[in-house]
């Protein structure tokens, strides 16, 4: 292992990290912690998948640094290369959820033993075209100029972004510029000690509906394979076969963020929701939201905004917080002091790169400031989109002619779905990501209960924080005139679909190998019923639906509706349990008691979750 860590810290790039690997090489002989840390560095290389690369950055092929950015910068690049030498790529049929009657699929089989793969020419029938970004994270900027450098020196046309910017903005230039693929340098809302690498695909490397979407597969394992050829071609930490340009890509300017600031301000109807009446508290978290977020709600005509000060400015050490998520307990405790300073009728948080929206307000009911589920915001816009035909560009989008379509993720809210259906719109389930939610043809929302919402899939084919939080403000504005909350709404929501109240259960583990077990166990033998209910539909996702691919997970449906979701994490060590329950209201003098029976079924389900967990 320390003969390992000497070659590498040899042949790194980067003289922090070679000194960093030779301190903990030196103490691993007589630090228990030193070595562990040492062989979990080493301890092959770090994975790329269909959410690109996210670790530590450190010293090892299983971590983020600049050689392992240097490889999947030179894997990205020859993927792209051997789509271009193809023509195109179409992704397997497997990966388009739902698609609308009638629509056309325009998959097709991934190579095997029955489908040769294709044969390459020597030239590219195109040159591919790149747009790199980065947030505001340590090694963000130079990740992201390496990145440049050796998509350039593959002959692929590269832009840069001039700053560190919103992921939202990256995934906007990539459908704004025709470009074959975008990649974002982001740990997102990760600790700060973390970086990460976000592949988008666009223009003619995939069908229309993925133009600007994050990679599925069979993408993920091509670019994994050139990174594969990198890594065993070469000496352990050596890059040195991997070429890096001087110069030559081109550093975008202002106009690209102004564009999408413009794109996103016009999705504001101030025709048919004129109020601008609303005082605002907005965070950031210490990310790069701030200046755009502000910028698109000022143009808007939203002007009375305070930001939180502690958390206007990019600071990767995000020392306000114990995790740098709008998800967390504690996490708005500093905008929800400023927002009862100021008397501010909303809070509108966004994660450190903007991809994520967090709504606070202040509960009628206890008169303290809440922050709203992801579901409920899910439900809020879709009522709000359903208000304005279903979409934010009306009469304006390639698709106008179309149906709107909502589309979320299965282990979201099932209220959408109604709301959709009242509306006379079609709804789409999906895996969970928004790789799969923003694939669904005719696309108009779409939203994750994780904080992730789409409001203009036009624009940026991802969620996106910053526009949502536009059409929330247009939203609690309008109201606000009219003497009424977003909680009124959701009360009307309740009172017309029932009233449906979610949680989560997460159980972190040591050895993965518990998931597995886990799993297995609640598949061979299924609970009979969660809070007394029978279970009525027991689905195992790792067979695949009609609607859905196969994924790993298993789905529980009662006599009286409740829904019990479980499935391994994608991102962390934990198994993730979704619950809902549905409570009928018949009045409004009924919601309370409605809610108080929601939170007891709430309770009820999830300690028979844990209950059968722990069997």
């Amino acid at each position: 292992m320390t003969a390992a860590a000497s070659q590498w810290a040899a042949h790194d790039p980067d003289p922090a990290t070679a000194a960093q690997l030779q301190t903990l090489a030196g103490r691993a002989g007589s630090s228990p912690d030193a070595f562990a840390e040492l062989e979990d560095s080493f301890d092959g290389n770090l994975q790329f998948g269909t959410a690109g690369l996210r670790a530590a950055m450190a010293p090892g092929p299983n971590r983020m640094n600049r050689t392992v950015v240097r490889r999947a910068a030179a894997g990205v690049a020859a993927h792209l290369l051997d789509l271009a030498r193809n023509g195109s790529s179409r992704e397997t049929p497997d990966t388009f959820p739902s698609p609308l009657p009638g629509s056309d699929n325009p998959g097709q089989d991934p190579p095997g033993p029955d489908r040769p793969a294709p044969e390459q020419s020597e030239q590219p029938a195109y040159t591919p075209r790149a747009v790199v970004g980065y947030d505001a994270r340590h090694n963000s900027a130079a990740f992201a100029a390496e990145t440049a450098a050796i998509f350039t020196a593959a002959g692929i046309e590269t832009f840069l972004l001039p700053a560190a910017l919103p992921t939202p903005v990256l995934a906007f230039a990539v459908r704004h510029l025709n470009c074959e693929a975008g990649v974002m340098v982001t740990a997102s809302h990760n600790p700060p000690a973390d970086n990460g690498y976000k592949v988008y695909l666009g223009g003619r490397a995939v069908a229309p509906e993925a133009r600007g979407v994050q990679i599925v597969a069979p993408h993920d394992a091509g670019i994994a394979a050139h990174i594969a050829t990198f890594s065993t071609t070469a000496e352990a930490g050596d890059t040195s076969s991997i070429p890096l340009a001087k110069s030559g890509w081109t550093v975008l300017g202002d106009d690209l963020a102004a564009g999408y600031v413009a794109a996103v301000t016009a999705l504001a109807d101030p025709a048919k929701f004129p109020s601008r009446d609303l005082r605002i508290v907005h965070t950031s978290m210490h990310g790069v939201g701030h200046g755009t977020a502000l910028d698109v709600l000022t143009k808007a005509g939203f002007t009375d905004i305070h930001a939180v000060p502690e958390q206007s400015a990019p600071d990767p050490d995000f020392p306000t917080v114990s995790f740098p998520n709008p998800e967390e307990s504690g996490a708005l405790d500093l905008a929800f002091a400023l927002a009862h300073k100021v008397g501010a009728d909303v809070v509108l948080a966004n994660d450190p790169d903007a991809d994520r929206a967090a709504v606070g307000a202040p509960d009628p009911a206890t008169g303290q400031w809440r922050k709203f589920h992801g579901d409920e915001v899910g439900a809020l816009l879709g009522s709000h989109l359903a208000s304005r035909g279903g979409r934010a560009q009306t009469g304006t989008t390639p698709d106008a002619a179309q149906v709107p379509v909502f589309a979320n993720s299965i282990v979201s809210s099932r209220l959408l779905g109604r709301i959709a259906a009242a509306a006379g719109y079609p709804h789409v389930q999906t895996l969970t990501g928004f790789k799969w939610i923003s694939r669904v043809p005719h696309l108009t929302f779409g939203y994750e209960e994780a904080l992730g919402y789409c409001v203009a899939p036009e624009l940026v084919r991802d969620k996106d924080g910053i526009s949502a939080g536009l059409l929330i403000a247009e939203m609690a504005a309008a109201l606000k005139a009219e003497g009424r909350t977003l909680f009124d709404v959701l009360d009307d929501l309740a009172l017309e679909h029932g009233l449906h109240a979610s949680d989560q259960i997460s159980i972190r583990v040591e050895d993965l190998g518990e998931i597995t077990s886990m799993m297995a166990h609640l598949r061979a033998e299924p609970p009979e019923a969660f809070d007394g209910s029978p279970v009525e539909v027991f689905t195992d996702l790792s067979e695949g639906t009609p609607e859905l691919p196969a994924t790993d997970g298993v789905l529980y449906l009662t006599e009286n509706g409740s829904r019990v979701i479980v499935r391994p994490s994608g991102t962390e060590p934990k198994l993730k349990c979704y619950l809902e329950v549905i409570v009928p209201a018949a009045g409004r003098a009924q919601l309370a008691a409605a809610r108080e029976e929601a939170a007891r079924a709430l309770a009820a389900v999830a300690a028979d979750v844990t209950a059968a967990l722990a069997r």
